[in-house]
């Protein structure tokens, strides 16, 4: 299928790695021109570098912004100009029980996780209600409707994202700019990869084994019965990126693995 991307400009935060890069990969081998974004500099060039080692002719660039830094925000903000598809994915997240939660894990977490993607939204929307046409994608979690408990401080921050992104879907009245989100499942993106191999090396057992016994302890329900792949949740972000998805709008979209058991 030609998603009509060709041409495209895209800006992806937290994008060197992970569902951010699957992302970046996907939309520049749709021929969209693509800018990636990381907190280190060294580890933003190397990404840049691995896609045009893989799309040689492809328009690709990087920009160094730690979220969690006002000033590299600002720095960023500056740079971000006529961006036709904004992918709204950088995040954190840490496990820890309620009662440990102090008052700054609070703060930092919301300041990355939604006002990053207030900040860029607040830039990118009025250029694309300028234009009549434009994307923007919320990429959340199914934690933000099924809160986890040992990370209530993470679901808040889920849940905040999609109801920024519904209400900024009622700004696009009348124009051809949609604002949608993703609610993706147990992923296994490079940071959970780490955790999960030093778990199993400490526990003397193959990492397969490991995957499938936190899966089965933590999402037991699951109708994938896997972690899911950072392409899986790229290939639904690329498509609602496309102008072929205009009618979709306002929405919560599952890539979830069938872990959320509402309708």
């Amino acid at each position: 299928m030609n998603l009509k991307l060709e041409g495209k400009r895209a800006f992806i935060s937290g994008s060197t790695q992970g569902i951010g890069y699957a992302i970046a990969q996907q939309l520049v081998a749709e021929k969209a021109e693509v800018i990636i974004n990381g907190r280190n500099e060294e580890k933003t060039k190397l990404a840049v570098q691995k896609l045009q080692s893989e799309f040689p002719d492809a328009k690709i660039s990087g920009i160094k912004a730690d979220f969690g830094k006002k000033e590299e925000v600002t720095n960023l903000l500056n740079q971000l100009n006529d961006i036709d598809i904004l992918i709204n994915n950088v995040g954190i997240f840490d496990l820890k029980n309620f009662e440990d939660i102090e008052e700054e894990d609070w703060y930092k977490i919301f300041e990355i996780n939604v006002l990053s993607s207030v900040r860029l939204s607040k830039k990118l929307l009025p250029q694309m209600l300028e234009k009549k046409t434009g994307r923007i994608i919320f990429i959340s979690s199914e934690s933000g409707v099924n809160i986890p408990g040992n990370m209530i401080h993470y679901g808040m921050t889920k849940a905040a994202m999609t109801a920024v992104s519904n209400g900024l879907s009622k700004l696009t009245i009348g124009t051809e700019v949609t604002v949608n989100t993703i609610l993706g499942g147990p992923t296994y993106s490079d940071g959970v990869a780490s955790t999960i191999e030093q778990i199993a090396s400490m526990q003397n057992i193959e990492t397969e084994q490991m995957k499938n016994i936190i899966m089965q302890q933590t999402n037991p329900h699951s109708l994938l019965q896997r972690f899911i792949n950072p392409n899986e949740i790229a290939s639904l972000a690329v498509y609602l990126s496309s102008p072929l998805a205009v009618a979709t709008n306002g929405s919560s979209l599952r890539a979830d693995g069938g872990v959320l058991k509402t309708i």
